[in-house]
């Protein structure tokens, strides 16, 4: 079997195997589902699915023990819409390469200083102690977050222009009845 086929049909599994874990299973237990990829065996006859799982380990083996209880009805779903020889017995995986890729992330920012671009974090230290220190002089403050000035006990909206948007159709009212009738 050549190599561009298993992987045609592996594609084709990993679509209708999600479609059917989204839209045909209703087992509790298989919530935050996403199925990465699949690997079909080269004689076409079993499939490991991996999957990710959104929660904690608990969350990952409790889903994966419904996916494996589900595992006819998702090889039932998969015979309808393929039509191969054999339906692949499907296995299923916890797919780590997510969670390995989000503690990379995680050490990479640890480890290398913020780029230049980056300050976030100096910001949002200046922007605590720039509040506190407004607040306690009585001082006029602007809060980034909403759209009022505080000024001493008084608050002050700022003023909305209220003109209509600008559309490239124009008002079908005001149209010529021949050409509102020619428009689909």
């Amino acid at each position: 079997m050549t190599s561009r086929r298993v992987a045609k049909v592996a594609e084709v599994v990993r679509e209708q195997v999600a479609t059917a874990i989204l839209f045909g299973l209703k087992d509790p237990r298989v919530k935050n589902v996403t199925v990465t990829r699949v690997e079909v065996s080269p004689d076409l006859r079993s499939a490991k699915v991996y999957v990710s799982v959104m929660g904690d380990e608990k969350m990952q083996k409790l889903t994966l023990r419904g996916l494996e209880s589900a595992r006819g009805f998702l090889q039932a779903k998969l015979a309808e819409r393929v039509q191969i020889r054999y339906t692949p017995v499907l296995h299923f995986q916890l797919d780590q390469g997510i969670k390995r890729s989000i503690e990379a992330s995680r050490l990479l920012r640890e480890v290398l200083p913020p780029a230049s671009g980056d300050e976030t974090l100096e910001d949002d230290a200046d922007d605590e102690t720039g509040d506190e220190t407004a607040d306690e002089a009585g001082e006029e403050r602007v809060d980034d977050h909403d759209s009022t000035v505080d000024v001493g006990d008084d608050e002050v909206a700022p003023e909305v222009a209220s003109k209509p948007l600008a559309t490239d159709d124009p008002d079908p009212s005001q149209q010529d009845p021949s050409q509102a009738q020619r428009q689909p």
